[in-house]
């Protein structure tokens, strides 16, 4: 956006900085307890070098750096309310851990002005300034009150006495209230007064606001007034209306309060609050149940890149291409542990899982399990130790024998019930328990053998590992799976799993072969190698599931750090 000069311009702006700095002064030499500088031309766009926005002096920057040099202020806070993202305050500051800058600002993905990805909830700060830069996104217009309380609530007011500050300066901009043509948002003027009367509680009550936004002449005022009246210590007013915040205001707090568990003390026992995230790829997401948080994909251009630098061996067709947005979008939200776990439909759901699974390790996971349930390639990993990979399929894939990193399971689910159970209990729960993987990941191919039924049994058990961290990748010719899938990983409720039907002897003999394959290859060689069990259900007995431990140490060292060879399900004594 550009910055139109005028005549008087210059003088206008420099009268703006200068009626700041005397608030601030003012209020750090205690004449004043509080105040409110009315400037305009605005000023949080502004940079170091360079007018941006309306803005031609960052009118809130220069008074913090003023009351830093002059009153020798160790911890500053800036809370920018306006409903544009304040960028040039936070390029100002976003090194500089003596000031915690604090913007909500409508985003909408990054579609709306200043459009930068600098200014998501995941833009915490650069260097020594890490924790200190706290972005709070709108991703919809029409926020209201009880979405603006419950940023502070649950974001800024938790920081802000952790942070303790000296100083509080407000960029206050209306732009944020009801009736504003550039915000569109339903906040009411009384709102402003209670965020007033919540920052007075900081810093020993040395509070400056500073105008900064705003285009709606009558939402304008009476935002204005309701803010000056707080400040003059009249009663706060009454607000009325529905108090709960809406799902996307949610997610945005609890997406800004998982980038910064690092940084602060009252984020300490923190865990991923949003549980399943997906995409709205080719409109899949209104088949899922609500709570569900979509994630934005990564650009074509970004992913182009990443592809030719890492995945270009994998990656050979423009229709896996494009789908990678929407698959490392939703990978790198659980990498991160911003959220538990997460679905996305591929056209090529096996490459779109090799590359996951090259990915997950690159980001430092070291041990990964990947499920590959239906008919379906599966492209061995160079990463030996670092994954294991057990296909459900009906047929053996020809040319592919179990070795110790990849294990096949034939079965075709019991038309009559789910015997699938047998196979969970008792084989791949055990050897997923064993190997104590960071991450599951979970494929569903075409021509699977499995019903819907079993496929809801293997994730809610699953769910059980590493945290919970799953990531399931759909072919979109299963694309029916997805809700159901989706309602376990969510945890709305618990699916029926279908009638239990016990397994043929067939079956029974398969998972014996397993395991004798597994003890073979060292995948629990030790429970197996000295187990007498005449268990003809294809479980373990009950004496051996009584005696199961986790042992992984030991044989690392034996195996090297990257071998990470598993000692199974410990020794039966």
């Amino acid at each position: 956006m550009s910055f139109s000069v005028f005549q008087n311009t210059y003088r206008c702006a420099r009268l703006a900085v200068g009626a700041t700095l005397q608030l601030v002064d003012a209020v750090m030499s205690g004449k004043v307890c509080n105040g409110m500088a009315l400037v305009r031309p605005p000023g949080h766009h502004s940079q170091r070098s360079a007018a941006n926005g309306f803005c031609l002096f960052n009118n809130v920057a220069i008074a913090a750096e003023h009351a830093k040099l002059k009153y020798s202020l160790q911890r500053i806070l800036i809370v920018d309310w306006d409903v544009h993202h304040g960028q040039g305050t936070q390029y100002i500051f976003e090194e500089d851990p003596s000031v915690v800058y604090f913007s909500w600002h409508r985003y909408e993905h990054q579609e709306f002005w200043p459009s930068l990805k600098e200014s998501d909830y995941d833009a915490v700060g650069l260097g020594k300034g890490k924790g200190f830069n706290i972005n709070l996104p709108w991703n919809k217009v029409g926020m209201g009150n009880s979405d603006y309380l419950a940023a502070f609530f649950h974001v800024l007011l938790p920081m802000a006495f952790e942070f303790d500050p000296e100083l509080v300066i407000v960029s206050s901009g209306y732009d944020s209230a009801i009736g504003d043509p550039e915000g569109q948002m339903n906040a009411t003027p009384e709102v402003f007064a209670h965020l007033t009367h919540f920052l007075m509680q900081l810093a020993n009550g040395k509070l400056c606001v500073i105008l900064e936004g705003g285009y709606h002449l009558k939402s304008l005022s009476e935002s204005v007034c309701m803010t000056v009246k707080t400040l003059l210590g009249d009663p706060v007013p009454q607000m009325t209306g529905e108090m709960a915040p809406c799902l996307s205001a949610v997610e945005s707090i609890q997406n800004v309060r998982a980038a910064h568990k690092p940084y602060w003390k009252w984020l300490l026992y923190e865990v991923p609050p949003i549980k399943t995230a997906t995409t709205d790829c080719k409109g899949s997401a209104r088949l899922l149940p609500a709570p569900v948080h979509l994630v934005k994909e990564m650009d074509n251009t970004e992913i182009k890149a990443l592809v030719s630098g890492l995945y270009t061996d994998l990656v050979k067709e423009d229709k896996t291409l494009l789908s990678l947005g929407s698959t490392l979008a939703i990978l790198d939200k659980i990498l991160k542990k911003e959220v538990c776990n997460g679905i996305a439909d591929s056209p090529t759901s096996s490459v779109s899982v090799a590359v996951a699974l090259r990915h997950a390790v690159r980001f430092g996971f070291q041990r990964v399990l990947c499920i590959f349930v239906g008919d379906m390639q599966v492209i061995p990993s160079a990463e030996d130790g670092k994954t294991l990979m057990i296909h459900i399929c009906e047929k053996e894939e020809s040319g592919k024998t179990n070795s110790k990193h990849y294990i096949s399971l034939n079965w075709k689910e019991d038309a009559e019930g789910n015997d699938f159970f047998s196979a969970v209990l008792g084989f791949i729960l055990p050897v997923a328990y064993s190997y104590q993987p960071n991450l599951t990941v979970v494929a569903v191919g075409p021509n699977r053998s499995l019903g819907i039924s079993g496929i809801s049994l293997l994730f809610a058990l699953l769910q059980g590992l590493a945290e919970s961290r799953i990531f399931a990748v759909i072919e979109d010719t299963e694309i029916n799976v997805m809700p159901s899938v989706a309602k376990v990983l969510v945890g709305a409720s618990t699916p029926h799993f279908g009638v239990y039907v016990p397994p043929s002897q067939e079956k029974v003999n398969k998972i014996k072969l397993l395991r004798h394959t597994c003890l073979e290859t060292f995948l629990y060689d030790n429970l197996l190698s000295s187990r007498k069990s005449n268990d003809e259900g294809g479980h373990l007995s009950l004496r051996e599931s009584a005696l199961l431990t986790f042992r992984r140490s030991g044989q690392e060292q034996r195996c090297g750090p990257n071998e990470n060879a598993l000692t199974g399900l410990g020794n039966v004594v």
